[in-house]
């Protein structure tokens, strides 16, 4: 029997367990990721990036890695069209990533930061004594354990970690199952946001490379107990009995099966043992929100399980990752169960469908449907006080530094370090926060052009998190209190 010792065993090597490896990293923790697979997956549920993760992206630097981003300003809300670059176009989308790529590109990052990945390592339970986590897995060369101050499931809505740590998991079971397939060889009409037909549902999308994804759901066929991936046969039987066309001479390169489940464990946290992505919930594929929200998820917990197990901060801080993104997910099941009703429905939801058409032409209404897809709606209850900005995401915007250097917000996030960034020439606030030096770094700087909101120039000061969420505003609340919150007693 093998044994490790470090800070964080991470269960599960998808997007949310690299995305949390790396950010471990970046705040100086040890981290184990244990993937029970060999090797990367070459499935992708997940076909490109919200807003936000966009966003989150950007502020580590990660969006050359992905190459040339395709912007779609188009969308649906359950197959009903919505524009998405309504108002600033903020909202748009990003097509075309598959999540493969996505794994691979956050699984060089966590590597090159020195995160210990695991392949061919399953986790089969665990003990939590009140003061660590010994993790259980079986690996290549037999047993082994791991033990560490705090395990996080990041393992897939099958979760062994949520299961084996007696996490409630209550919802809805599946009430339709979508077959889908990637094939190659087959000429194909787009069908972006589903078509309906009298027998089912139609999805036909085209992935670059000559590859299509197909989708097809059939009215009042039950969910089957399944313990494999259907076959491409079955695929096309069902696609040729809902359409009546014969697509069975593709040739498939991936074949699955999902439903329209939603699920949410009760408790992000119990003890020392955590949940993030899929294992915390489960839900409807729709516009890919899942593995959005699942990264997002990693990005808010990273930097505090990270200050927590190098004794920057107490252990409370830990309860905010529930207390913020617990909403996140219940708001995420809501708008994809809606989402279900509409794109799976049958005959008597299209009445429903042709009235939310009209109504979402209008800009209000797309505005708040991209911002609930998009996730840029989020705001967190940070603390005392009232400005627009607290809580929410810092803008992206053009400054000029104290140096003269010109940078942009975004920018200031690289280290994920958190950030008060003084806008005007009051001195007290940097004063304050350089006792927190080297967690929190002061920039002084000016605005290199008026943003659209105004909102950051109203502020003076800002206390960003190293998530990017704005911790606290000038003249609106004690910044002492704040940077405590937050980062814990001062470094000096």
């Amino acid at each position: 029997m093998r044994t490790w010792d470090t800070d964080v065993v991470v269960a599960g090597a998808g997007p949310a367990g690299l995305m949390l490896a790396a950010e471990l990293r970046l705040a100086g923790a040890r981290v184990v990721v244990l993937e029970q697979e060999d090797r990367p997956t070459a499935e992708s549920r997940g076909m490109g990036f919200t807003a936000r993760t966009l966003e989150v992206f950007d502020q580590r630097g990660l969006l050359p890695r992905f190459g040339e981003l395709n912007r779609s300003p188009g969308g649906h809300f359950g197959s009903v069209p919505v524009d998405f670059s309504v108002g600033d176009g903020r909202h748009a989308s990003v097509t075309g990533v598959s999540q493969a790529r996505t794994v691979a590109v956050l699984g060089e990052w966590a590597a090159e930061l020195g995160a210990d990945v695991r392949r061919g390592c399953r986790v089969t339970g665990f003990t939590d004594s009140g003061d660590g986590v010994e993790v259980q897995a079986e690996g290549p060369d037999g047993e082994l354990r791991v033990t560490a101050p705090y395990l996080v499931g990041c393992d897939g809505g099958r979760s062994v970690v949520r299961r084996a740590g007696g996490f409630d998991f209550p919802g809805i079971d599946a009430t339709a199952e979508l077959l889908l397939a990637d094939v190659r060889d087959l000429e194909l009409p787009p069908k972006w946001s589903g078509e309906r037909r009298p027998g089912g549902m139609l999805l036909a999308a085209p992935l670059g490379d000559g590859m299509v994804r197909v989708v097809v759901s059939e009215h009042g066929r039950a969910p089957r107990r399944r313990t494999g991936p259907p076959s491409f046969d079955e695929v096309a039987e069902a696609w040729k009995r809902v359409s009546g066309d014969d697509i069975s001479t593709a040739t498939p390169v991936w074949v699955s099966s999902f439903g329209d489940a939603a699920r949410q464990a009760t408790e992000y946290r119990r003890g020392r043992v955590l949940l993030a992505g899929d294992a915390a919930h489960v839900h409807l594929p729709a516009g890919g929100q899942g593995m959005n929200v699942s990264i997002q998820d990693a990005v808010n917990l990273g930097w505090k399980l990270g200050a927590v197990v190098t004794g920057r901060t107490p252990g409370t801080l830990l309860d905010t990752y529930h207390a913020e993104r617990h909403p996140v997910g219940a708001a995420l099941l809501r708008n994809t169960r809606a989402q279900a009703l509409l794109f799976l429905g049958g005959p008597e939801t299209q009445p429903l469908r042709e009235v939310l058409t009209e109504v979402f032409r209008g800009e209000e209404a797309a505005r708040l449907l991209a911002g609930l897809v998009s996730g840029l709606e989020i705001r967190y209850d940070v603390g005392p006080g009232a400005h627009p900005l607290l809580g929410r995401r810092l803008p992206d915007v053009p400054l000029v530094l104290e140096d003269g250097e010109k940078t942009r917000s975004t920018r200031l996030l690289h280290p994920a370090r958190g950030v008060l960034l003084s806008l005007a020439d009051d001195p007290g606030p940097g004063r304050t926060a350089r006792k927190w030096a080297p967690r929190v770094d002061v920039r002084p700087a000016r605005l290199a052009e008026t943003p659209p909101t105004g909102e950051t120039v109203e502020a003076g000061a800002v206390l960003v998190r190293p998530d990017g969420y704005v911790a606290w505003v000038s003249g609106d609340g004690d910044l002492d209190a704040a940077l405590r919150r937050h980062f814990g007693a001062p470094a000096v």
